[in-house]
């Protein structure tokens, strides 16, 4: 039995499609969105308003360096892996717990990157004008910095996501939910009999992503400024 007819029966299976079972594909698709965007959520929580503050005072410039480099040395299975035997040695419950950190380990880079790299090329003109005209500190930076580099921090929020929902199917090894990735990982687990669920499972992370990402890229464009979207488009003609 060759991979596509395998793939055709575990698609057939009537339970594959349900939001209640958990192996329909729904069901693992709203878990692993699940992982991923609270993550996102957490991290952002954390990041951004020190981020901002930083980028605003001109200060933590090595920190922000050191965060790009920091985010791409990470290996995201041995975070998982390294969350795992804590949870493990310290009797916490390891089926959400070092996931769930590990995620938001990965997230933490690319935000903190992004919001005060946004913050810094703004234009110190448009900042100075503002604090001319009355803004105090605080609302020069939620209302005009935070605004402004809103494209800037999005897009760092889709890079971090895509990587979330990488990292939710790689830890479905060690973890009994793991989104999409369970079934790549109990493919594996069934042998040559498994080779349809892991590349159902396959495609069905990619998929995932492409989605993820095409939506990322439409909410950057709503996330831009109307005055800057014009701006950018003067500059581009």
């Amino acid at each position: 039995m060759n991979v596509f007819t395998q793939l055709g029966q575990w698609l057939a299976d009537p339970d594959r499609w349900s939001w209640t079972d958990p192996a329909g594909i729904p069901y693992r698709t709203v878990q692993h969105l699940w992982f991923s965007a609270l993550a996102l959520v957490i991290a952002a929580l954390l990041t951004i308003p020190p981020a901002l503050w930083l980028a605003h005072y001109r200060r933590g410039a090595f920190l922000a360096s050191s965060a790009v480099n920091i985010g791409r040395a990470i290996p995201s299975f041995g975070l998982i892996i390294l969350f795992w035997f804590l949870a493990s040695r310290w009797e916490v419950d390891t089926d959400f717990w070092p996931l769930l950190l590990a995620l938001v380990g990965l997230a933490l880079p690319p935000l903190f990157t992004n919001t005060y790299a946004g913050v810094v090329q703004l234009d110190q003109e448009v900042v100075d004008a503002a604090r001319g005209t009355g803004y105090r500190e605080r609302q020069i930076m939620f209302r005009l910095e935070l605004p402004l580099s809103s494209p800037v921090i999005v897009a760092g929020a889709r890079v971090a996501f895509l990587q979330l929902v990488a990292t939710v199917a790689i830890g479905a090894i060690v973890n009994d939910g793991g989104g999409l990735g369970r079934y790549i990982v109990d493919g594996f687990a069934e042998g040559a009999r498994g080779y349809g669920e892991i590349f159902g499972g396959g495609i069905a992370v990619v998929v995932l992503a492409l989605v993820c990402e095409g939506l990322f890229s439409l909410l950057t464009k709503l996330a831009t400024p109307r005055g800057l979207a014009l701006q950018q488009l003067r500059r581009a003609s």
